[in-house]
């Protein structure tokens, strides 16, 4: 597969890009050069390889969940600008 000049100024157009005759020839080069690579990529065997989302074995590396007494509302209050019946008060966002 590659790609023609006449596929990047439909993607250029796709994007509303004004591209000017260098552009769409210097990006139909390195496109093309991204897809010989990928197809390079194919002539790997890869029959006895399992399929993988990660190079690495990930596992969760959250802590765990510790119930914790809150902060009394007069401290936490203290940093907000305003409050109004134990809440935080902000400006109207809506009309």
């Amino acid at each position: 597969m590659s790609i023609q000049v006449k596929d990047v100024e439909y993607v250029a157009k796709l994007a509303r890009l004004n591209l000017s005759e260098e552009e769409r020839e210097t990006f139909t080069g390195q496109l093309n050069a991204i897809l010989q690579y990928a197809d390079k990529l194919n002539e790997l065997n890869t029959d006895d390889v399992e399929p993988t989302t990660h190079v690495l074995h990930l596992s969760n590396v959250m802590r765990e969940d510790v119930v914790k007494e809150s902060l009394p509302q007069e401290k936490v209050f203290r940093n907000a600008p305003e409050e109004e019946d134990g809440q935080f008060k902000v400006p109207a966002v809506l009309e």
